[in-house]
């Protein structure tokens, strides 16, 4: 658990998602969203989007808020990160955005911005640990390259 107040809201908002009350994350979540926006703790915001991410309806949705996820992890710094979150690099946070990132564009038929995220997963993936979320995030990426390849929209074209 975290001391830090937002974190612990963030955390129990995400909690209520792995439980399956979507509509009670997502209500958690939009009251937590206005001290958060446009804040001076960018991991608040990348760690925020990213989950709000999985609260959506609508996959355009889904995607602006991974998008808003990457835009504040790009301000964070390796500090932000360990001060705040559960993984000890800004880059070990990467795979995880970038595949998120990855199966929004897949979801829209994207294919060619799916390769271009799941390109950039692969320069992040080694700063995973190998432990629960490390698998998790891997087995996710694997999950939409099998996708891709069943398409016929592999990752060479």
């Amino acid at each position: 658990m975290t001391d830090d107040p937002i974190m612990a809201e963030i955390i129990a908002a995400g909690a209520l998602l792995r439980s399956g009350d979507r509509a009670g994350a997502r209500i958690r979540f939009e009251a937590l969203w206005p001290p958060i926006a446009g804040g001076e703790q960018p991991y608040y915001e990348c760690a925020f989007s990213h989950i709000m991410a999985d609260v959506q309806d609508d996959p355009t949705e889904e995607l602006a808020w991974d998008l808003r996820a990457l835009a504040a992890a790009r301000r964070c710094t390796d500090a932000d990160v360990q001060r705040h979150g559960q993984v000890m690099s800004l880059a070990a946070f990467m795979p995880s955005l970038h595949a998120s990132l990855a199966g929004d564009y897949y979801k829209l038929g994207d294919f060619a911005l799916c390769r271009e995220h799941l390109a950039s997963d692969r320069q992040f993936v080694g700063d995973l640990a190998d432990d629960s979320y490390g698998q998790l995030i891997r087995h996710g990426i694997e999950r939409i390259e099998r996708g891709l390849a069943a398409k016929g929209a592999g990752l060479t074209g």
